[in-house]
């Protein structure tokens, strides 16, 4: 497991961190706790305030906060956004040329390698590196981080991502985010699988706890059955990742695989399933809540 005692990449690297949410804070905060000097902005101020007390600078716009900064990390919520927050609020025009912007948002990966364009044009460097692993992983800098770009600016950078997980490069621009799709289609259809087998057991009469707890070790067994199946034994969804979330993951996958001609027939099922769940009210609930939408076509909600 990282700690956030790790050695600094640099003790000069000055990081702008841009979104300040459920994982752009504890990312942000572990930079700051190892030694980096991190200039942090959101759209909603006072969610950057909470990181002054570990040394952050706060600022008013993306620009500012990027004005002085070797690394650029966005944790924005879809690539429309970081699209507009890279090119139209005049961020880029404050970057540094040479400097890198690791895009850590999951967006489509046609959309990574039109930035990397944008940006490599305008003399910057840019890697996708979306993540995995929820604000569990990020507070404990044990994140999957999936990188697409140059594989010498991921070298560069290879310090940085040891503080917050365990970075692997897979691939050209865009590959980072072909990961973390291939990463949350997995996700959302094993969730649908546990939620169905679960409920199928309940139907038959059989003890739900008792049931993971005996399939636990076989080849069944998965970390959704352990995490997500808990959930589900105990009927707790608080939001950890929304369904709302993974419905856009999944419809990222599914305008991924149309534009490189590939059918994904289980990824499409699986989208009319949490789209059907957030028509029923549960898109703000955590993505194992597809267990309510199964249960209740069952008559067991």
């Amino acid at each position: 497991m990282n700690t956030t005692s790790s050695t600094p990449p640099s003790p000069a690297l000055q990081v702008a961190v841009l979104g300040i949410g459920l994982m752009g804070f504890p990312m942000a905060r572990r930079l700051c706790e190892a030694g980096c000097t991190v200039s942090a902005w959101n759209r909603s101020r006072g969610k950057a305030e909470r990181l002054e007390a570990f040394g952050a600078r706060v600022t008013d716009t993306p620009a500012e906060a990027v004005a002085q900064a070797d690394i650029v990390i966005t944790l924005l919520e879809n690539g429309d956004i970081v699209e507009d927050v890279l090119f139209t609020q005049g961020t880029v025009d404050g970057l540094r040329r040479g400097s890198v912007v690791v895009d850590m948002s999951s967006i489509l990966p046609r959309q990574a390698r039109d930035h990397a364009a944008r940006l490599e044009a305008a003399g910057m460097h840019h890697l996708d590196a979306p993540v995995s692993g929820g604000t569990v992983g990020a507070q404990a800098g044990t994140l999957a981080i999936m990188v697409g770009g140059e594989p010498d600016v991921f070298e560069r950078l290879r310090h940085l991502f040891d503080l917050l997980g365990r970075p692997v490069h897979v691939g050209p621009h865009g590959a980072g985010q072909l990961a973390k799709l291939a990463n949350q289609m997995i996700v959302g259809i094993t969730i649908g699988a546990v939620a169905e087998a679960l409920l199928l057991c309940e139907k038959g009469g059989a003890d739900m706890g008792k049931v993971k707890q005996a399939i636990t070790g076989g080849f069944a067994d998965s970390r959704i059955l352990q995490v997500h199946g808990q959930r589900m034994v105990e009927r707790d969804f608080t939001k950890r990742a929304a369904v709302a979330v993974q419905l856009k993951d999944m419809r990222n996958a599914l305008t991924t695989a149309s534009e490189i001609g590939f059918d994904a027939p289980i990824t499409n099922l699986f989208e009319q399933l949490y789209a059907q769940s957030v028509d029923h009210g549960l898109a703000d609930l955590d993505h194992s809540a597809l267990f309510v939408e199964l249960a209740s076509r069952n008559g067991m909600a």
